[in-house]
């Protein structure tokens, strides 16, 4: 039978883990923290207010974990994009109830971020814990917490990627623009693509990518008619299945290169008013998780 005390915990495993996938930005990592978090928790002899306590500790750990990254990732070849989590046979209605769902557009914003803007735009603006938690989080003051969460949600709101449009919108648009691409059709392109669309992509220097995003329709649509009529003519058994990750429209591409090594990508996208803004492609294999795999 459960103590009382994992008991307590359990009701805010799920709350933790939203908190600490929003300001990490790794699924793996944020359930790490939220472990640990646990761990901590109970050797306590007495927490009055087991939600607040939980939620400090465990933005603690991640503001550990998040500044370690930073400084990691100054090294980092090329571009960086967040593990992926693929769901293949994924229910959309299960990924709507789920309080972690956060977009891949909305993740690589939030990489621009200063650790304490994240932590503090994160546990204010999207859990609304109150500046004075969010300053003992942080060991500040409310006024410079306060300023902290000014300063990511402007980060937010104007280098965002805007992503406004549901699954199913998602779905088509996104099979439509590797239709358009495949074939070069440049007007179809032209119709799915935003004037400002901005594809990144991620090889973490173990697989060949572009080192720096690609902006514009034109060289957006010559990138992937070059990807997937030439880079990819010689992958053998290769499968592009539709998937979901973190709830959203992505396509899995799956293969056999001619040196054997096994090719895994994961292209996922922004969408608004039936138009791409953004295109994240995950070809790093130690940053594709599967869920079936799992």
């Amino acid at each position: 039978m459960p103590s009382p005390t994992a008991t307590e915990f359990q009701t805010h495993r799920a709350y933790l883990t939203a908190v600490a996938f929003r300001i990490i930005g790794n699924r793996a990592e944020a359930e790490d923290a939220v472990q640990e978090a646990w761990l901590r928790f109970a050797q306590q002899a007495d927490v009055r207010d087991a939600r607040g306590w939980l939620t400090t500790v465990t933005s603690r750990i991640c503001l550990d974990q998040l500044t370690s990254a930073r400084v990691r990732r100054t090294s980092y070849p090329g571009e960086w994009l967040p593990a992926f989590t693929v769901d293949q046979d994924a229910d959309p209605a299960l990924f709507a109830e789920r309080a972690d769902q956060v977009s891949v557009a909305l993740l690589v914003v939030l990489e621009r971020l200063t650790p304490e803007q994240r932590v503090a735009f994160v546990l204010h603006d999207a859990f609304g814990v109150p500046f004075d938690e969010v300053a003992t989080v942080l060991d500040t003051t409310a006024a410079a917490a306060r300023q902290h969460a000014s300063r990511g949600r402007r980060a937010v709101a104007d280098g965002g990627v805007r992503h406004t449009a549901g699954l199913a919108e998602q779905r088509r648009v996104l099979a439509a623009f590797l239709t358009a691409a495949q074939s070069g059709d440049l007007i179809a392109l032209a119709a799915v693509l935003a004037p400002d669309v901005v594809a990144i992509s991620d090889g973490g220097g173990l697989v060949r990518s572009a080192l720096r995003p690609v902006f514009g329709p034109e060289k957006v649509g010559r990138f992937f008619h070059g990807l997937l009529t030439h880079r990819l003519a010689d992958v053998a058994d290769l499968e592009v299945s539709p998937v979901l990750v973190e709830g959203g429209a992505a396509m899995m591409l799956r293969g056999r290169r001619p040196d054997g090594a096994q090719l895994l990508a994961v292209l996922t996208v922004a969408v608004e008013d039936g138009r791409i803004t953004g295109l994240f492609t995950q070809q790093n294999p130690e940053k594709v998780r599967l869920v079936g795999d799992l």
